[in-house]
C-alpha cells in the first residue's frame, strides 16, 4: 500500500504543477530560474521522449495501458521485502499514470522544465518524466544488486566457488 500512496504522490505533484503552467503561463514564455541552466518553460509535446511518434496518442494509450498493468503486477509479485524494486515500481508508475492522464485530458503533455546542461539544450520534461527516469534507474540499480548477491551465495564471499 505505501507504494500506492508514493505514486499518487507523485501523479499529484505532476498534474498540479502541470495545471499552474497552463493556468498561469503562456505557451512558449520561459521564466529563468538559473541563467544558463535551469527554466521553467510552457511547452507541450503529442509524442514520446524527444517529440517521437508525434500524434500516435493510440499507440501511446495502448503501450501505457499495458506497461501500467505490468507494473501493478510486478508491485504485487515481487516489490514485498525489497523496498528499492517497490520504490522504483511506484515512481514509474506514477510517472507512467501522470502523462496518461495528459494524453488522455489534453490530448498533448504538458513539459515545462528546461535545462541546459554543459550547454545541451536538454529536451523540455515533467514531473512525471523525471519520476520515471528516477524509477528506471532505481530499477536497474536493484538489479545489479540482485545480481550481485546471487553470485556472492554461488561462489562464496571471496569470488571462488566454495564446497
Amino acid at each position: 500500500m505505501f507504494y500506492y500512496l508514493i505514486a499518487v504522490l507523485i501523479i499529484l505533484l505532476d498534474q498540479v504543477t502541470k495545471w499552474l503552467i497552463v493556468a498561469k503561463m503562456q505557451f512558449g514564455e520561459s521564466i529563468t530560474v538559473i541563467k544558463d541552466f535551469l527554466y521553467i518553460t510552457s511547452h507541450r509535446n503529442r509524442g514520446a521522449a524527444w517529440g517521437i511518434l508525434q500524434g500516435q496518442m493510440w499507440l501511446f494509450y495502448a503501450i501505457t495501458v499495458v506497461v501500467i498493468i505490468g507494473i501493478i503486477y510486478y508491485m504485487q509479485k515481487a516489490a514485498k521485502g525489497k523496498p528499492m524494486l517497490g520504490i522504483s515500481l511506484a515512481l514509474m508508475l506514477g510517472g507512467a499514470i501522470g502523462n496518461f492522464i495528459d494524453r488522455v485530458v489534453r490530448k498533448e503533455v504538458v513539459d515545462f522544465i528546461h535545462t541546459f546542461i554543459f550547454s545541451y539544450n536538454f529536451p523540455v520534461f515533467n514531473v512525471a518524466d523525471s519520476s520515471l527516469v528516477i524509477g528506471v534507474a532505481l530499477l536497474m540499480i536493484q538489479m545489479l544488486r540482485e545480481e550481485r548477491e546471487t553470485k556472492e551465495k554461488s561462489y562464496g564471499e571471496n569470488g571462488t566457488h566454495g564446497s
